[in-house]
């Protein structure tokens, strides 16, 4: 599979398809607990429906069909199913159905008639027209049926793919803790600003979307460590995308001599060599993740100011030491 990939520096990104999302996998259409997502609207005026269903679950390899039940008069079956794309199989799992009434209420909303999360349900309902909405993690699909007759038939596509994303510095995988990201509709090159459609997804999990272009906003640490990849997204389609970083995680320490006890109650700042504040922290050692460069440490101890010029190399992690005289 072609995958269009930007980066901008300090760090790039690649990407190869992980597979089909048709077969099982432990972790295909599930988001991590700390992830956020958002959806949009539908209807007139976004209608007030509500957002796209909570991350679904792992998928079953079958789709079995369930047992017709029994329509009173004046009934009607609706069975539903939704697939990837028209040749692929049904969707095994995963899905979140809404049936609402189809006019609106008077404050512009919809009501909420049935809800169902199996995947090839047939629902008993009374004949007349009705709004349907599936979703499945942020892929969504909306059609107005008519219910008449006996039993009514509905099949949706859901051109979606998924995302499966990690961190690197060089070979080593950055752990998940430390790395989230941000998943951005489109390409990091168009204009505009945008809200993310996915926040917060951390290493590992799988995010569904529809097909189509999408950018990353990978932050490894808090400070300036921060890549932005652009990604195609095929329907039906797993893919792994690999964020490398040029960063390195850097300690630093006031200390008396070289090698000597860290002081504690000490101010930070980390400037770039134009001045610019990278990162303020407070304590004896902290911790900060640095893309590769130039960098100046401030050190701010019982009213007294020491500095030192350092440089951060990929992937080498270390200490930096300012001396308090």
């Amino acid at each position: 599979m072609l995958v269009a990939i930007a980066a901008i520096y300090p760090g790039d990104a690649r990407a190869q398809s992980g597979g089909s999302l048709f077969s099982s996998s432990p972790s295909t259409g599930l988001l991590s607990p700390n992830s956020t997502i958002r959806g949009e609207g539908f209807g007139p005026g976004s209608g007030g429906l509500p957002p796209p269903a909570a991350p679904p679950q792992q998928a079953t390899p079958m789709v079995m069909p369930p047992a017709m039940p029994t329509v009173p008069a004046g009934q009607v079956a609706l069975s539903l199913s939704a697939r990837f794309g028209k040749d692929a199989p049904p969707i095994a799992g995963g899905l979140t159905w809404r049936i609402y009434a189809a006019k609106a209420e008077p404050g512009g909303t919809f009501k909420l008639i049935r809800e169902d999360k199996t995947a090839a349900p047939t629902l008993v309902l009374p004949s007349g027209n009705y709004i349907i909405h599936v979703g499945f993690g942020l892929a969504t699909a909306v059609k107005p049926v008519a219910l008449r007759g006996a039993t009514v038939r509905e099949d949706f596509d859901l051109p979606a793919g998924g995302l499966r994303i990690e961190g690197r510095v060089g070979d080593v995988a950055i752990p998940a803790g430390q790395i989230s990201f941000d998943v951005y509709k489109g390409s990091q090159f168009e204009a505009g600003d945008r809200r993310p459609i996915a926040e917060h997804v951390m290493t590992g999990a799988v995010v569904m979307v529809p097909e189509g272009l999408y950018y990353i906003v990978s932050n490894y640490g808090d400070a300036n460590s921060q890549v932005r990849s652009d990604i195609r997204v095929q329907a039906g389609k797993l893919t792994d995308i690999v964020v490398n970083h040029r960063a390195a995680v850097i300690t630093l320490k006031l200390v008396n001599e070289k090698g000597g006890e860290a002081l504690a109650n000490t101010a930070w700042s980390v400037l770039t060599p134009g001045g610019d504040v990278i990162k303020e922290s407070i304590g004896a050692f902290p911790r900060v993740v640095l893309g590769e460069g130039e960098y100046r440490a401030i050190a701010r101890n019982e009213g007294k100011v020491f500095e030192r010029e350092f440089k951060v190399v990929t992937g080498v992690d270390g200490d930096v030491e300012v001396m308090a005289r």
